[in-house]
């Protein structure tokens, strides 16, 4: 059965983790094949790398001009997907 996603307005941590990966796959992310809790976003600007942490959502972003400055942001679990999408996949 495939997994569906609560409204956009939900707090995150009020999915259950297979609608979390699906919302991730929707957006064009790729889960690590050694780290499950690790994902992969390509954009022609920027990479990035999602972390499933226990309290909160980690992004590591990587600009493609600086690659050696990476930029770290921390997302709780209580802010809504809505919310997510904006700050996430907006860019740094």
């Amino acid at each position: 059965m495939t997994p569906t996603l609560p409204s956009s307005d939900t707090p995150l941590y009020n999915h259950p983790l297979p609608a979390i990966e699906l919302w991730l796959s929707d957006h064009g992310c790729s889960q690590d094949r050694q780290l499950p809790h690790l994902w992969h976003l390509e954009h022609p600007q920027w990479r990035a790398e999602l972390n499933l942490d226990i309290e909160d959502l980690t992004v590591v972003y990587y600009l493609k001009q600086d690659p050696d400055h990476p930029i770290k942001r921390t997302f709780k679990y209580s802010l809504s997907r809505q919310d997510l999408d904006a700050a996430i996949f907006m860019g740094p």
